[in-house]
């Protein structure tokens, strides 16, 4: 049975108590008595209904019109705890991811100062490598120029020499043939010519 159902029942109970008390104390009202009124036995009955009307109104308020609000507001209370303990955990999770990444940020940075030193060593082996490489091409340069100056040396040096030599057997000759040893070639020359032909 809900809250309305059971409220309009008792607001029946007490109706009907309250109007029983009204036509009992018809009676005690019509008399007059010495006594003061809140003395008697009616007037006891009417504060016991006064304060059972009072009752009800306020009970009536309260499950009519106050039970929805504290239904509402504990229906309010309720969704701020679900969403503050929504809160929490995230927050104890993202705690959680924190103090994982900070744990393994250590080993991050030693692996990427690991990763660091041997990008730095190959480096240094490839420059190494092509200082080699080009200290060899300079030497095959360096050998090539030689041997291109060695080979114009000696070219030069044999022209030199042919020069020389034609310059020597030049003056050679000069000094050899004097007109008298110019004539005898020249007869030894036709002798030759003449006795070939014989």
């Amino acid at each position: 049975m809900s809250w309305s159902a059971r409220f309009k029942t008792i607001a029946g109970i007490c109706a009907g108590i309250f109007c029983v008390a009204l036509l009992t104390a018809a009676p005690a009202f019509a008399q007059e008595e010495a006594t003061p009124a809140e003395n008697t036995t009616a007037g006891w009955i009417f504060r016991w209904l006064n304060f059972a009307v009072v009752f009800v109104a306020i009970v009536w308020v309260l499950v009519t019109k106050a039970g929805p609000a504290f239904r509402a507001h504990a229906d309010a209370i309720q969704a701020a705890i679900a969403e503050g303990t929504r809160a929490r955990e995230e927050a104890e999770q993202r705690r959680l991811e924190a103090e994982r990444k900070l744990a393994g940020i250590e080993q991050e940075i030693t692996a990427m100062r690991l990763q660091a030193k041997r990008d730095a060593e190959i480096e240094a082996d490839r420059i190494r490598s092509l200082a080699r490489e080009e200290a060899v091409k300079v030497d095959r340069a360096a050998e090539a120029e030689i041997a291109a100056a060695e080979r114009a040396a000696r070219f030069e040096l044999k022209a030199t020499a042919a020069r020389l030599a034609i310059e020597r057997a030049e003056a050679q000759l000069r000094e050899q043939l004097t007109p008298p040893a110019d004539a005898q070639l020249v007869r030894n020359f036709v002798g030759d010519l003449a006795g070939s032909r014989n």
